[in-house]
């Protein structure tokens, strides 16, 4: 799931000026070339067909997804550095202990860009026919099962 989240609020100075003034930028904490880089440039080109100001995707792939969000946590609260995420976000507090932002005190949620379903499915030799099943064999089996996603 895509979430588009602005870095900081608009300062009350600048929501007095016509928004948006210069470019916007679009931080991707992924690779070029994926689904969500793919989906910021969608967004970016209605968003400059709409508004008539152009915006940048800038992608900063790394260090499990934490690099983007650190640059947008560290850029200015004026509403121009926006970021495009997925669920790799909202797990990272759970994964890394020490993060360099704050996940639900840094960043402000704007609208949710896309929706897919998401699926689990198992070889059939596997002795699991549900996630309930899946899940008592994972922990019955601790490191004897794979998963990618």
């Amino acid at each position: 799931m895509g979430l588009l989240l602005a870095g900081l609020c608009v300062t009350s100075a600048n929501a007095q000026q016509q928004y948006p003034t210069k470019p916007i930028r679009i931080i991707v904490p992924s690779s070029p070339g994926g689904g969500l880089d793919f989906v910021a440039r969608a967004v970016g080109q209605q968003v400059t067909a709409s508004w008539g100001q152009s915006v940048v995707v800038d992608n900063r792939a790394g260090a499990g997804g934490t690099l983007g969000p650190e640059l947008v946590a560290r850029a200015a609260p004026d509403g121009y550095t926006l970021m495009l995420v997925s669920a790799t976000f909202a797990v990272n507090p759970s994964a890394y202990p020490k993060l360099p932002y704050d996940t639900l005190k840094d960043f402000a949620p704007i609208t949710q860009a896309t929706a897919q379903p998401q699926v689990i499915v198992v070889h059939p030799s596997l002795a699991a026919r549900s996630v309930k099943e899946l899940a008592a064999l994972a922990k019955a089996k601790p490191g004897q099962l794979n998963y990618s996603r």
